[in-house]
């Protein structure tokens, strides 16, 4: 029996390996920081026997209510993710299962590799009006990579897409794949509509390198990214430095920042009502925004989520604070489960990448709704 992490984006250390049915793992803390959450092994060892996995570390994981109720994801072939049942007990993370085959996979979420990333990012530059920029390198030496899309032509809105600031959110890079596929679908009629009104500024992976590392939410040198927007760094924070420098070049008309959350199992969005400059204008944008995507898909609600800001309170560090308080726009923070949408549960899937995909695709339905009413 061995079990490995090393490779993109993998992350455990084995406490005791002793006998399969107590199998003793800590997940490992994010480099140069005090996060951790995300795991991501392979296992070799008999094919039909009961494995028992016991995460010992877990109460002190950095958001453990995201243990309850949540479903460990397991893997045979690295496309097909299923949950397996998991247990939250006396601090420990504990799933039990039968492996059909010697070699097994399981992960936090479904992962999205870095070589993902780049076929994504490369296949999309062949798509008509499309640009592939390099803003810069990472610390660890990574391109920072931005897709442009659409020519840029006075009058045109310029909307803005970002994900995973935080590594471990993986579902995040699955919904700009969802939504970029629609958009290069010259079909489809909601996207031809768009790509008459706006350029879209997108950005798959703000944190190429936590990603790879097997980061939970920090880059190379523990920096969370999404409380660097207010004043970025070419040392602590590169990534933001240079999408937030591209951003005062061009504008911002709408902007989206894409992430995973561990606790609340449903999909949702947090707004700009706590920036100083929040109005009335930015209210009936935001509520035609949440009407539309509601009406397009289930898999979207605007009952659960985080509690709003008072006014005046935002911190302007976060992502979409800073956005929208400096360029006076439509500023979302788009926010997934690592668990499943209560509102339309799959038992045995869960929230996954194919769902995250396709709700991905959808909120170009939403944008069209609000688009000629940015500016």
């Amino acid at each position: 029996m061995r079990i490995t992490s090393n490779f993109d984006s993998g992350n455990i250390e084995v406490v005791s390996l002793e006998s399969s049915s107590d199998i003793q793992l800590n997940i490992s803390k994010d480099n140069e920081s005090d996060f951790y959450q995300w795991f991501h092994f392979k296992i070799e060892s008999t094919a039909g026997e009961e494995h028992k996995f016991r995460i010992l570390n877990a109460a002190q994981a950095s958001y453990p209510q995201g243990w309850q109720d949540y479903k460990t994801m397991a893997s045979y072939d690295r496309e097909t993710w299923f949950r397996i049942d998991t247990d939250y007990q006396d601090g420990e993370l504990i799933f039990n299962h039968i492996p059909e085959f010697d070699h097994v996979f399981y992960a936090y979420f479904v992962p999205y590799s870095y070589e993902r990333h780049l076929d994504l990012i490369h296949k999309s530059q062949l798509s008509p009006d499309t640009q592939l920029i390099t803003l810069g390198q990472t610390l660890d030496g990574r391109d920072m990579s931005l897709l442009q899309i659409g020519q840029e032509v006075e009058g045109k809105k310029k909307v803005w897409i970002t994900a995973r600031q935080h590594p471990g959110e993986s579902m995040a890079q699955w919904y700009v794949e969802g939504l970029l596929q629609r958009l290069f679908d010259h079909d489809d009629a909601v996207s031809r509509l768009l790509m008459d009104e706006a350029v879209f500024y997108i950005v798959p992976n703000m944190n190429p390198d936590g990603s790879a590392r097997g980061h939970l939410r920090t880059n190379a040198v523990g920096s969370n990214l999404n409380r660097e927007w207010l004043e970025p760094s070419l040392d602590k924070s590169p990534e933001v430095y240079y999408v937030r420098e591209k951003m005062l070049e061009t504008g911002v008309d709408m902007f989206l920042d894409i992430h995973g959350d561990e606790a609340i199992p449903y999909n949702f969005v947090a707004g700009c009502e706590g920036i100083k400059s929040y109005d009335a204008r930015h209210q009936a944008l935001e509520e035609a925004f949440k009407a539309a995507y509601a009406a397009v898909t289930p898999e979207f609600q605007d009952v659960h989520g985080y509690d709003k800001d008072e006014p005046g309170t935002a911190l302007p560090t976060v992502g979409a604070s800073w956005v929208g308080e400096q360029f006076k726009c439509l500023s979302y923070t788009v926010e997934m489960p690592f668990k499943d949408h209560n509102d339309a549960p799959d038992a045995f899937y869960g929230w996954n990448d194919v769902r995250s995909a396709k709700f991905g695709a959808d909120v170009l339905t939403a944008v069209l709704a609000v688009v000629k009413k940015l500016r």
